[in-house]
């Protein structure tokens, strides 16, 4: 509704303003709202039966009372006066309970209800309270790090738009940080909006830190007063890098293995324990006085034996700071004599050695042809079983892939070697000749049969193994015959003869009928020899019966005449 002007008074009426502002009025009241909201005013007096019309006013800093609102009681028509800061935000209710819309700080005054009838005038003053409510602290302007021992400035906590104004905390991991002396300096500051006229306030730590506060929460706090009383509100936390220096360099050796060997690649890491951690060293080598400059690694490739000693690094402005560690670099030497391929004759002595040279104790392993010897071989006098393919290998057991081997082929030759033998089959009819040969390469056998006979089995030929094997010929002589046999291989040819009589299988089947012919006589002489004796003894049994019944009381006789009969039987 627009404002209109307030209808003039009669002199009684404006006497009666004056003589009601001398009066007392009634005790103040507040009315507390929030920033934006409502505010709500009751009037807090009686309406007097007579009432004439209420009114609402407020009052300047001077004194001088500014009307806003007016209702007549009996027209019940509102009227607000042109008041700029008020326009379309007033509302008065029949009650003459008056609300203001919007809240702003600047509505924090004193209000005042009047109530007018014809001869007096009744006050009701309410003072307004507006609370706003800062927004959440934010730690802004931070520092990227903080130096262990050094006072620096760690960031801000700052809260806008509060009022009336509150006051900002910083914490330490959730204990309140409080000013100390060249450690904890807090600077607070708070600013008003001309226009809003809400304020906002910045608190700034200068902090000494120290390798304590590494990963600890920083964080800070606004405490403010709202409708309902005070509040506090809490920031995010805040983590901040800590620069310290290094106090110790340690030495690593990448990767990292149990033994390292020959021909591997190894590289050396130092490490400071400062932060930031330092990015260049000095490593110092075996026998070499003057550091190499270089990142935090230093690699060393395809070492060998005489790299073994004691590294060092260190810092760059701070050489007495040094770490180190040795390293041993293990080998494994081998050497067989002979080796390679080796022919040897027969009988003759071959020496085998296989010398180790290690960085600690190795084991030795012989082999031959894929079977592990007991020992390692020695050779006085060479057989044909003795070629062969021989390793020697060596390892150290804690270094992984530390191992070499060496191989000797010996072959063992000699010229062939023959014995023959003849073997008669039981019949008489035949007979084996074998012929028996030694010898290296593999000598090749032939036969040669002179005179006549029959052939049974023409050859036969056993497995070649160590150098030995057998040709034989199962032959039936008719007559004298001769076999020849001949064994030949790179180094010599060799002959050998074996005679064979074709009357060796007459007389030993006459042999055998004469003793046929002398057993059976032999069989029936025995037969008549044991009939005699029988005859004999039947004879004398029956005469010695007849003495035992005619003296038979004569004890002496009967032992003479057995005696006698023992002897006659003998």
């Amino acid at each position: 509704m627009a404002s209109k002007a307030a209808p003039s008074c009669r002199l009684v009426f404006c006497l009666l303003i004056s003589a009601a502002a001398l009066r007392p009025g009634l005790g103040l009241y507040t009315v507390n709202s929030a920033y934006g909201d409502n505010i709500i005013m009751p009037c807090r007096l009686d309406v007097p039966q007579n009432l004439m019309f209420g009114k609402w006013k407020y009052e300047k800093p001077d004194g001088s009372p500014v009307f806003i609102a007016f209702r007549s009681s009996t027209k019940k028509s509102v009227q607000y006066d042109d008041v700029p800061e008020y326009k379309n935000r007033l509302s008065l209710s029949e009650n003459y309970t008056l609300s203001i819309s919007n809240a702003k700080i600047s509505d924090e005054k004193r209000f005042v209800c009047m109530l007018v009838t014809e001869d007096n005038v009744f006050e009701a003053p309410t003072v307004v309270k507006v609370f706003k409510q800062p927004s959440k602290p934010e730690i802004v302007s931070k520092a990227p790090f903080l130096e262990t021992e050094k006072l620096k400035k760690l960031g801000e906590c700052i809260s806008k738009d509060s009022y009336p104004d509150g006051n900002i905390t910083w914490y330490r991991n959730g204990k309140v940080l409080q000013p100390l002396e060249e450690a904890v300096v807090i600077i607070f500051k708070k600013q008003m909006d001309p226009v809003t006229q809400l304020y906002t306030m910045t608190s700034s730590l200068e902090y000494k830190t120290t390798k304590a506060d590494i990963q600890m929460p920083f964080t800070c706090s606004v405490t403010y007063y709202g409708p309902s009383g005070q509040k506090t509100v809490y920031s995010e936390q805040a983590i901040f890098d800590i620069y310290y220096p290094t106090e110790q360099v340690t030495i690593q050796v990448l990767p990292p293995k149990n033994a390292i060997k020959e021909g591997d690649n190894i590289t050396l890491k130092c490490l400071g324990n400062g932060n930031p951690p330092p990015e260049e060293f000095l490593f110092y080598l075996p026998g070499q006085p003057e550091g190499i400059r270089s990142s935090n690694t230093y690699t060393l490739t395809d070492v060998r034996r005489n790299a073994t000693g004691d590294y060092k690094c260190s810092l760059i402005d701070k050489k007495s700071m040094i770490a180190s560690t040795t390293i041993t670099v293990h080998y494994l030497d081998l050497s067989l004599n002979p080796s390679g391929e080796v022919t040897k004759q027969i009988g003759d002595a071959l020496p085998v050695s296989c010398t180790i040279s290690a960085s600690r104790n190795a084991t030795v392993v012989w082999m031959k042809d894929n079977v592990r010897l007991r020992s390692s071989p020695s050779f006085s006098s060479l057989h044909y079983q003795d070629a062969g393919n021989y390793v020697c290998e060596t390892a150290l057991q804690e270094v992984e892939g530390l191992k070499k081997r060496e191989s000797l082929t010996l072959i063992v030759e000699g010229k062939p070697q023959i014995k023959m033998t003849k073997k008669t089959d039981p019949s008489g009819l035949s007979k084996t000749i074998i012929c028996h040969v030694e010898g290296f390469p593999k000598p090749a056998i032939q036969w040669t049969i002179t005179g006549s006979g029959s052939v049974i089995n023409q050859t036969e030929e056993s497995p070649y193994i160590n150098g030995r094997y057998y040709s034989k010929i199962i032959i039936s002589p008719e007559e004298n015959v001769t076999l020849t046999c001949t064994a030949e291989n790179q180094l010599e040819r060799t002959v050998n003869s074996l005679n064979v009589s074709a009357n060796e299988n007459k007389e030993k089947v006459n042999d055998q009928a004469k003793l046929i012919v002398g057993i059976v006589v032999g069989l029936l002489l025995a037969a008549l020899v044991a009939g005699v004796v029988y005859w004999l003894y039947m004879k004398k049994s029956k005469t010695a019966s007849k003495h035992v019944n005619k003296d038979l009381g004569n004890l002496e006789e009967n032992k003479k005449l057995e005696e006698n009969n023992h002897k006659t039987e003998a």
